[in-house]
């Protein structure tokens, strides 16, 4: 039973309701037959109380009389089949019928006597302190000469009531639950009858929800269901012209989408993507089918596009960015621009690739800022170099050759930056073939160890290598990588002081995310570290964390160290501890299972 059927919602309701008016009408009947019993129960003792009261009259109630007193007491007690008890004055029990007078405390505390000694006369419904028993009490008062000289009391348990009420209790509670049954019977019956119709019109309205616009509801009742049913049946004839037009409209739209050279997306007024296109798909590389209806933060996954939504929604007003795709070096101008009319409250953001251009123009603003700031030291010196030497230090031969040697170590320094300068030029636009082939990394590990290990042992640092055996090979450009992993072993070298350790590390990988099997090579050093404010832009060119530590070079090692494993399709990222050391990594994708390798040359 579902709770959530209007059948039993109608049917539930009406059967609580009659249970519980059923229920209200037995507790009350219950009730009043209790307080009228209770009530001819009082008239009856009060009746047989004043009979009493005639018949002692003539008696003193004093200690003197008590035998006679209590004698009575059980005789009347007898006789009227109730308790009979005789009171002084002063509330001492001179004669009862049911316990032993003797052991029964004064009574003058007792609620029946203290309202007759107030009021004349005294009732109370109780528990009795003498049986333990609920019984009502009434007290008649005897007076001679308008002298009061006894009381007359007598009680009678409510056992015989209490016994009347529960048998009525239990005739109403039968009669309760056999009219419910009948009452809940007859009421799943109406509901079945009455929601049938409704049913049926709920589910022809679903068969047309789900796109079988041909369904045609119809009832053959007059009343408000059929009417109902009339309203649906013309509902889903305009739908179906409704959806016809839709249709049209919509396949207007997808071929104005598909010729668009942006990418296009539309977001609700909750945030939801409503719409996309193919360029879309391929600039934030999404799918359509996969992406409708989701945040616009689970598709493009970029605070700066989702606060540029966030802002057009709140003001109403177009607004524009420029900004980088992370990952896919993408340079993009997004405008999101609010609608309104039957799409109001809904953002139309529009992608425009600036790649192009972009990348020309900050080439060359990065070409004159960078180069500018690296040009600065060297040319400074050769300018003092040489003014020193013009100023009398040729006529110093010794002093002159120190300075030519510190002339051309600049010209080396100058010379360098040119060439990465070229280098990462020609790497950046593409010009550099990237030949790809199957060898062995073992091979890429022992070739950049054995280049740099003497260098590392002028700098009295240990180098070595660790790779499994089984290692599989790579598909790649073996002189690029190694380039790759020099540049980042020359790094090592650099930042770590005598003494110290560096570890070239290649080990098998699966890339559960992309599904590619890999393998990650890792240079690991003890060097001074890196700062976690730094660690994020180290592979930018010219940047350097620490230039009073740099140990001199251009800054641009790692750039173009991450600009050759992108080209291979691999990814490069650095973890570090200050004063700890830093590792360096970078991944390439692995041959095709079957394929041999080559093994590493000792």
């Amino acid at each position: 039973m579902s709770f959530h059927s209007i059948r039993w919602r109608i049917a539930f309701w009406f059967a609580l309701f009659y249970i519980i008016a059923m229920a209200g009408l037995g507790v009350f009947l219950a009730n009043q037959v209790r307080v009228n019993k209770l009530q001819d129960l009082e008239n009856q003792l009060t009746t047989e109380a004043q009979m009493l009261v005639k018949v002692l009259e003539p008696v003193d109630f004093t200690e003197a009389n008590i035998p006679t007193l209590d004698e009575a007491a059980h005789t009347w007690g007898q006789t009227l089949n109730a308790r009979v008890t005789l009171i002084a004055p002063d509330g001492t029990v001179l004669g009862e019928s049911d316990e032993d007078r003797a052991g029964m405390d004064n009574h003058l505390t007792r609620p029946e006597v203290i309202e007759v000694l107030e009021t004349g006369s005294g009732s109370s419904l109780r528990l009795s302190n003498t049986t333990g028993l609920d019984t009502l009490y009434i007290a008649v008062p005897i007076t001679r000469a308008g002298q009061m000289t006894g009381i007359v009391r007598v009680g009678l348990p409510l056992s015989e009531v209490e016994a009347i009420v529960n048998s009525f209790s239990q005739m109403i509670v039968l009669s309760t639950v056999i009219t419910s049954i009948f009452a809940i019977l007859l009421a799943f019956y109406l509901a079945e009858r009455t929601t049938r119709p409704l049913r049926q019109l709920t589910e022809d309205t679903r068969r047309i929800t789900q796109g079988e616009i041909n369904v045609h509801p119809t009832s053959t009742t007059t009343d408000e269901v059929g009417e109902l049913a009339r309203a649906v049946n013309q509902m889903a004839q305009k739908l179906q012209e409704q959806i016809q037009d839709i249709e049209t409209e919509r396949g207007k739209l997808g071929a104005i989408l598909r010729q668009m050279t942006s990418a296009v997306i539309m977001v609700d007024p909750q945030g939801r993507v409503r719409l996309l296109n193919a360029v879309a798909e391929t600039m934030f590389g999404v799918e359509e089918a996969e992406n409708l209806g989701k945040s616009l933060v689970e598709v493009l996954r970029h605070h700066q596009l989702v606060e540029l939504w966030q802002t057009c929604k709140a003001s109403k007003e177009s607004q524009a960015l420029a900004l980088e795709l992370p990952g896919k070096r993408l340079f993009i101008q997004a405008i999101a621009s609010p609608l309104d009319g039957l799409l109001a409250g809904h953002v139309l953001l529009v992608f425009q690739d600036l790649t192009r251009v972009r990348r020309l123009e900050t080439v060359r603003q990065d070409f004159i800022s960078n180069i500018s700031h690296e040009l600065r030291t060297p040319l400074a010196s050769l300018k003092a170099l040489t003014e020193t030497l013009i100023d009398g230090a040729l006529e110093d031969p010794p002093a002159a050759r120190r300075f030519l040697t510190r002339i051309e170590t600049e010209v080396d320094s100058l010379t360098q930056i040119v060439q990465e300068l070229l280098e990462l030029s020609r790497i950046e636009s593409g010009r550099v073939p990237i030949q790809f082939q199957k060898f062995d990394p073992r091979k890429l590990v022992i070739g950049a160890c054995e280049r740099l290990r003497l260098q590392a042992e002028r700098a009295e640092l240990t180098i070595k290598t660790e790779y499994p055996p089984d290692l599989p090979a790579v598909m790649a450009d073996p002189p690029r990588m190694e380039q790759v992993l020099i540049n980042l072993i020359h790094n090592a070298i650099k930042f770590t002081p005598k003494g110290g350790l560096i570890t070239l590390h290649a080990r098998p990988h699966y890339n559960a995310r992309t599904g590619n099997n890999e393998v990650i090579f890792e240079v690991r050093d003890t060097g001074v570290g890196i700062a976690t404010d730094d660690l994020p832009r180290i592979f930018e060119r010219f940047y350097k964390a620490d230039r009073s530590r740099s140990g001199g070079g251009t800054g641009l090692g790692l750039a173009i160290a991450r600009h050759l494993v992108e080209a291979h399709k691999g990814r490069i990222w650095a973890e570090s501890t200050e004063r700890k050391g830093s590792t360096f990594y970078f991944s390439l994708l692995a041959a095709e299972e079957g394929e041999g390798t080559q093994k590493p040359k000792k």
